[in-house]
């Protein structure tokens, strides 16, 4: 009997949307039918979405998508999945598809406020072969970042969550005249957080378009060092893990000893965390192993 394959599709369009709710429906309807598990969250600024299911109906669903006229140019990411990244289907309709904590005047829209597109191999050429001055700022939180991050970027070590961007920019102020990339995971982050950086008076702002993931399928093992923390049951993933070029940068947070092992554990004082713990620790006896959701503890 063939093994069944599986994959992960990550995706997201601004685009006004006059009828969100009838847009959740219709894609319930599809994903049920396809056997897709993930969560999307659905505006009238656009769809910002994750579904894994076999290989086969990824397609069909990508097809789908395809014939909107909204959907059409939506470029879809694709990593390999396991059958058990999402526990469940879950589609959402919210005030927005990927949230910054602003006052209503402080608001934009990221359809005209965005920063220039910068390709993969573009930046590849940028660190690689052009002579440049520019910062590759991570709009992740930095619990994403402790796993993998390109080689010099700029992190933000205070930032827990992406809404808490506004309390922590003022820490690269003294870049408003240079030239910044940002890159996130898929996107989506970039094209809030770089409109948010031109609004304050960040001049020179490009984007790495398609984020981190395409960056990494295309090059790996080469800028961006370690795994990918991705937000399903994966926890992290990458590509050519098992190239002699991989590397792992996170460590133990218990030890420090080098360790890419992103888990949910109690600490002896019972409380419970998601991070890195080296298998020597948990061998030890200095933390135990939660068997709880991984979504419970993010």
């Amino acid at each position: 009997m063939e093994e069944k394959s599986y994959k992960v599709i990550l995706f997201y369009k601004f685009v006004e949307l006059e009828n969100p709710k009838q847009l959740r429906d219709q894609q319930y309807k599809i994903c049920q039918e396809l056997g897709l598990k993930g969560r999307t969250l659905i505006s009238t600024e656009g769809v910002n979405g994750t579904f894994e299911g076999e290989t086969e109906n990824i397609n069909k669903y990508i097809e789908i998508m395809k014939t909107d006229s909204r959907f059409s140019d939506v470029v879809f990411k694709i990593s390999p999945g396991d059958g058990l990244a999402f526990p469940k289907l879950t589609i959402k309709v919210r005030k927005e598809v990927v949230t910054l904590d602003l006052l209503e005047t402080e608001n934009f829209d990221p359809k005209e406020i965005k920063a220039k597109y910068l390709e993969a191999e573009q930046l590849h050429d940028w660190i690689h072969k052009e002579k440049k001055e520019f910062y590759i700022v991570d709009m992740r939180n930095y619990y994403e970042a402790k796993v993998g991050k390109f080689a010099g970027s700029i992190i933000f070590e205070s930032l827990k969550n992406f809404r808490e961007l506004p309390k922590v920019i003022n820490e690269i102020d003294h870049l408003k005249d240079k030239t910044i990339v940002t890159v996130c995971t898929g996107g989506i982050r970039c094209d809030r957080g770089s409109g948010f950086l031109l609004k304050h008076g960040f001049k020179d702002v490009y984007q790495l378009h398609h984020g981190i993931v395409t960056y990494m399928e295309k090059y790996p093992n080469e800028d961006f060092l370690g795994k990918l923390y991705v937000f399903d049951s994966r926890v992290m993933m990458g590509f050519n893990l098992d190239s002699k070029d991989h590397q792992i940068i996170g460590k133990c947070e218990w030890c420090g000893e080098t360790s890419e092992n992103y888990v949910n554990y109690n600490t002896p004082q019972g409380e419970r965390k998601h991070g890195i713990c080296c298998q020597s620790c948990i061998s030890k006896g200095v933390v135990s192993l939660s068997q709880q959701n991984y979504y419970s503890y993010r």
